[in-house]
């Protein structure tokens, strides 16, 4: 027997009420955690006002959200399901010779569809979302903008030293940013008063300093000046020019392949892009798993154990998915794991669990 478009119908917008109404629920818990965590870190800056702690807070609300979206999935589909259960309509449906793939399928494609809406539509807005966030963050709890801007036409960087400021400008660069070739510096004394410009065939940034070779120094009614090796002083290291790099949530899935490819000709990693990418993309078939997971433990729990067996075994499962998950984008960061296997393990390993304990019920 198959089920009528209406009970699919049925099935799945219960799904998808509940599982917005545990999102929802997830989103107000998040909300309240940045808040005190940005209040904790601007404890000590008298400049930032509870209104832009409180701006902060909800534009860092979706991007942190959207991470425990697998969680509201499980949770919100093991509700429905018990739901169903324990109104007798699963039981009844299962006795008119329906079996358990035709019963979660209307789940399966609800939760799919709604892991493509998160991903093609909720995505990007929480990514500008992010962005502002962190030129917020970097304004008033840091203390200082970001450093860095890749594009196509290369690498420009920002640096200050005591009370002066410049400008660098690389067309490649090698060696993860400690190597830069085709180089052009602005020279500013304070903030904005130009003192000069440096053209150099390359520059490398050591403890304290850039080396800078084959330099040319100009400037304001001055001659120009020929420098085989000359040394810039900056307050500059690796990390800091690594850290400077526009996070991967700031940047829309559909943008994320371009500037992958920006960021990987201008000789910098862009292993955490795209790894995010395609956890992203992974996204829909992780949601689908979570379901199937969800209907296990709920058909189960209907002959072997009680309601509370029941969400205490979904709790147990989601902090092992979330270790799993934790582990799996560890080693896909460290360069452990491929890019891929790492992104779509965990998708993979929970849609198996789901179908072999969906398999049992069904045969066993």
């Amino acid at each position: 027997m198959r089920l009528s478009w209406t009970l699919n119908r049925y099935f799945g917008q219960q799904l998808l009420v509940n599982i917005a109404i545990v999102f929802g629920g997830f989103m107000a818990v998040v909300l309240i955690g940045a808040l005190v965590e940005l209040m904790r870190r601007a404890s000590g800056n008298a400049e930032v006002d509870f209104a832009t702690i409180l701006q902060m807070g909800l534009l860092q609300t979706p991007a942190l959200s959207e991470r425990a979206l697998p969680f509201a999935v499980l949770f919100g589909a093991l509700w429905t399901f018990i739901k169903l259960v324990r109104s007798g309509e699963l039981v009844v449906t299962r006795a008119s010779g329906v079996s358990v793939w035709q019963l979660i399928a209307p789940c399966l494609i609800a939760s799919m569809l709604a892991g493509g809406f998160i991903v093609t539509v909720y995505n990007p807005i929480s990514a500008s979302f992010t962005a502002r966030f962190e030129q917020m963050e970097a304004k008033h709890l840091r203390g200082r903008p970001s450093l860095l801007a890749v594009s196509s036409s290369g690498l420009w960087l920002r640096q200050a030293h005591s009370e002066d400021q410049s400008v660098i400008h690389a067309l490649a660069v090698s060696d993860q940013g400690m190597q830069l070739e085709n180089v052009i510096i602005f020279l500013y004394e304070g903030n904005d008063r130009f003192t000069g410009r440096i053209d150099a065939d390359w520059a490398r940034l050591h403890d304290g300093y850039w080396e800078i070779g084959n330099a040319t120094l100009t400037g304001p009614d001055k001659q120009p000046e020929f420098h085989a090796s000359y040394a810039l002083p900056t307050s500059l290291t690796r990390a800091r020019i690594q850290d400077s790099f526009a996070s991967p949530e700031t940047l829309p899935v559909w943008d994320l392949p371009e500037f992958i490819s920006v960021l990987e000709e201008a000789g910098f990693s862009a292993l955490r892009h795209r790894l995010h990418w395609h956890a992203t993309l992974a996204l829909p078939f992780l949601l689908g798993a979570m379901v199937m997971v969800a209907a296990a433990f709920a058909f189960r729990a209907t002959a072997r154990s009680g309601v509370a067996m029941t969400v205490l075994a979904t709790v147990f499962t989601g902090f092992l998915f979330f270790f799993i998950t934790d582990v799996a984008l560890a080693l896909g960061r460290s360069g452990s794991l491929p890019v891929i296997l790492a992104a779509w393990a965990p998708a993979g390993i929970s849609g198996l669990a789901g179908l072999s304990m969906l398999l049992h019920f069904e045969d066993g």
